[in-house]
Parts: C-alpha cells; sequence; structure tokens
C-alpha cells in the first residue's frame, strides 16, 4: 500500500545559485514538474505537486522561466505518494511514482490538450490505459564492470550515470525474476568482464535474455551459461563484439500474439512494450478506422505487422510499407503463416522518394505510426492519395501536431483522439488520432 508523505526527494547533481524562497505549486507539467510563480515569472520545480507550498532554491534562472530544486514541502498534496521503488529519486526511468495514477493521467492529458489545441479546439481527449505497474515486457540494461565491481542498472535522472537497482518495478514480474538471478550470478562470473550491455524480453514464447558481448569468449562459458538458462526457462542469444546484429536462425525467432494472430520477429525487431496496451490499441484501432471488405488500406510504418494483419482480417487489400528489409521480411512470413493472401508488405523509406506502386493505388484509408520525428516528408504524397480517412498513431505529441496542422489546412478534420498510456509512472505520452478528409 502507498502512503502520503512528507519526505522530501533528493536532489540529482544539481548546484543553488539562488536563495531558499517559498513558493506555491499551481500547475503540473506532463513531465512531473511543479509548476509555481514568484513575481509573476514562472518557475519549474522537480518533484512538487500542484497545491502544494514548498521552499525551493533557482538552480537555473532564464529569461522567461526559472529551474529550481526542491528542498522542503510545507504543506503536502492530498495526491501525494511515497514511491514504490526505493531507486526512484535517482533512476532516471520513472517520473511520476509520487502521484496517483489519476493525477498522472490528468497531467498528460491537459498537457497534450495544449500540444494539439490548434487542430483540435475543444475536442474532448479520450483515455486508454492498463496496468500501472509490471508492464513493461522489453528493456535495456546497462552494464558496467571494473575493478572487480559490477553495476547493473539504468541510467540516472538527467545523468549518464548509471544508476545499479536490485530490482525494477515496471518490469513484467517475470523479467523482474530473470533481473534478480542474471544480477546474482554476474557478481562472481566471469562473462561479467566480457560484458557490455544486457537486453530482456518477455513475449508470448517466454523470457529471452541478449548479452551484448564487448569480447569474445570461450564456448565452454557460453556453454555454461546455456545450461543455466535452461534451469529458469529462458533463452540467450549472444552478440558478438563485432555483430551489428545478433544472427538468429529461423526457428529461434521471437513471437508474439495479437487479435488471435502469431506474429514472428528478430529478437531485436521493434515491437511495443507494453502487451496489454498494445492489444488494446490495436483493438481501438480497428474500432475507429473500420475496415470492411470495400477497403484498401495503407499501413505506413508498418514493422512487423502489428497493425497490417489485424487489418488484413477485416479489408479488402492491406499494402504495408516499411524501410528496414529484415522487419519487411518478417511481414511478408508473417502474412503467410497468417493465411492472409489480401496482405502484402513493401520496402521503402517514406522520408526519401516513394514507388509508384503506391501511389497509384486507390487507397479509401491509411495507418501510420511514424517514428518520434513524425512524417513530415511523406504528407503531401498522403494527401495525393486522398484516403478517405486517416489513423495517426504518434509516440511525439509535437510532430503529431505539425503534421496534423499541415492535413488539416489541406482539407481533413479531426474526428477523435486519445491518449494512451503506454508507460505509465513515466512522463511518455502516445497518441491515437482519427481524421477525415473533407468532401471536396
Amino acid at each position: 500500500m502507498q502512503h502520503k508523505h512528507q519526505k522530501r526527494r533528493r536532489k540529482v547533481n544539481t548546484v543553488a545559485v539562488g536563495p531558499n524562497q517559498e513558493f506555491q505549486v499551481e500547475g503540473l507539467t506532463h513531465d512531473a514538474r511543479g509548476v509555481a510563480r514568484l513575481s509573476g515569472k514562472v518557475t519549474f520545480i522537480e518533484g512538487a505537486l500542484p497545491d502544494e507550498k514548498v521552499i525551493a532554491q533557482v538552480i537555473k534562472p532564464g529569461k522567461s522561466f526559472d529551474i529550481a530544486s526542491l528542498n522542503q514541502i510545507i504543506e503536502v498534496s492530498p495526491y501525494r505518494l511515497t514511491p514504490l521503488c526505493p531507486h526512484y529519486d535517482l533512476c532516471g526511468g520513472c517520473s511520476f511514482q509520487h502521484l496517483a495514477m489519476e493525477q498522472q493521467l490528468v497531467a498528460k492529458q491537459t498537457w497534450l490538450q495544449g500540444q494539439l489545441r490548434k487542430v483540435i479546439g475543444e475536442l474532448p481527449i479520450e483515455r486508454l490505459s492498463a496496468e500501472d505497474y509490471g508492464y513493461r515486457r522489453r528493456a535495456r540494461v546497462a552494464f558496467i564492470y571494473s575493478e572487480g565491481k559490477t553495476i547493473m542498472g539504468f541510467r540516472g535522472k538527467a545523468s549518464n550515470r548509471i544508476i545499479d537497482i536490485d530490482n525494477c518495478i515496471v518490469l513484467t514480474p517475470a523479467l523482474q525474476q530473470i533481473f534478480a538471478k542474471l544480477k546474482q550470478r554476474l557478481l562472481s562470473d566471469s562473462l561479467a568482464a566480457n560484458l557490455g550491455h544486457i537486453e530482456l524480453l518477455e513475449d508470448s514464447r517466454g523470457v529471452s535474455v541478449l548479452f551484448r558481448l564487448t569480447a569474445m569468449i570461450s564456448p565452454e562459458l557460453k556453454a555454461q551459461w546455456m545450461q543455466w538458462a535452461d534451469t529458469f526457462s529462458f533463452v540467450i542469444y549472444w552478440q558478438d563484439p563485432a555483430e551489428k546484429r545478433v544472427q538468429v536462425e529461423e526457428g529461434d525467432l521471437r513471437f508474439y500474439d495479437v487479435d488471435d494472430l502469431r506474429l514472428r520477429y528478430h529478437p531485436q525487431d521493434f515491437i511495443q512494450v507494453n502487451e496489454q496496451m498494445n492489444s488494446k490499441m490495436v483493438a481501438l484501432a480497428m474500432k475507429w478506422l473500420a475496415p470492411s471488405q470495400d477497403d484498401v488500406i495503407l499501413d505506413l510504418f508498418c514493422g512487423v505487422g502489428n497493425f497490417s494483419l489485424p487489418l488484413a482480417k477485416r479489408a479488402k487489400q492491406v499494402v504495408g510499407v516499411e524501410v528496414q528489409a529484415s522487419m519487411v521480411a518478417a511481414g511478408r512470413r508473417n502474412a503467410s503463416e497468417n493465411k492472409l493472401e489480401n496482405l502484402q508488405f513493401v520496402a521503402a523509406d517514406l522520408s526519401q522518394t516513394v514507388t509508384n506502386e503506391l501511389t497509384a493505388m486507390s487507397v479509401t484509408k491509411v495507418l501510420l505510426d511514424p517514428p518520434r520525428a513524425g512524417a513530415k516528408a511523406f504528407l503531401d504524397t498522403l494527401i495525393g492519395i486522398k484516403p478517405q480517412q486517416i489513423l495517426y498513431v504518434s509516440c511525439d505529441a509535437a510532430t503529431l501536431a505539425r503534421d496534423t496542422e499541415y492535413l488539416v489546412s489541406k482539407g481533413f478534420k479531426v474526428l477523435r483522439v486519445t491518449m494512451m498510456n503506454m508507460f505509465p509512472q513515466t512522463s511518455h505520452v502516445e497518441t491515437m488520432m482519427l481524421l477525415e478528409r473533407l468532401s471536396q
């Protein structure tokens, strides 16, 4: 059970340059900094919450706003919680554990509304959420071995320093167990001196661990580790120093299930790290886009087919477009294994030239899930295709706002928006938006 507290948050790598001052906190940014005003000037205070009275020092003055370090809480917010993680004050992985979940969602929702205000106006932002902890099925863990000592964990808050942790409670329970077992064994194992980082993964196939080696190790040491992994029912992948990507036989590929489909992928291919939220997101995308046997749909930045396959179950034809050749190959294999003959995958860089094959299609709907940079380079082509609807899935609100503003200026209207809490306890915000082309 979590409890309210008045313990001050520890300062990380800060140097106070101003005097202690009293602030009344009025608001909260999406990345968990309290917003206060002093003599009319905005001050951001990390760790402070709305309705709290605090003592803080300005550590970074600016022309339009100051950044302050929290020293003491005089009046405590009713929504303040004691963080469940003992590493929370130092580790940079989470930023919201000290705030009740409903208020986390409100803070993110309010911020997102502001980011999208030019294109959605007063249109309400809906929510999609799942478990608060134990949700992350994938993580890259930093590992340092020096002078016989090991550090295993994540980067610190606003720092490149690696924080040594005993457990990460946002990882799935299975990954938490493997993390603890790995750390214990590496404390006294010769592998530690030849290890760069560790990638943990859980999917429908089970748990796997990828070791990124900094130097070659003996076959005997590898065999010992493989035997140990068998004892705890997980798989090890070895990435040698000269490899940019681990070599994996087809029979050793990973897989996950979504929408009653099985998707195979390389252990270093991108997949959504929150399995429960991914299933909800795919289901909502199918509901909003409502694919039918009359629809020809483009799935842009499609990966291994996370949306493409569910769309193909319902639409007349689906074409997935992805730049990474290995993921295109995985998508084709997934279409074949799931017997979806109306689904094809095309390799194309959507930031560069686009093949005539795409622009010549009679597309009715488009789904796009671009990286943080957004889809600016492809927007004119997208507009020229003249889809009836566009479903835009975004991991960056700023580029979503930019791209949507352009689409609206070219005759599209925003119908619905939902904020997806893909990464609870963090400042990350994912968004799904449905747009429709106005009749011309």
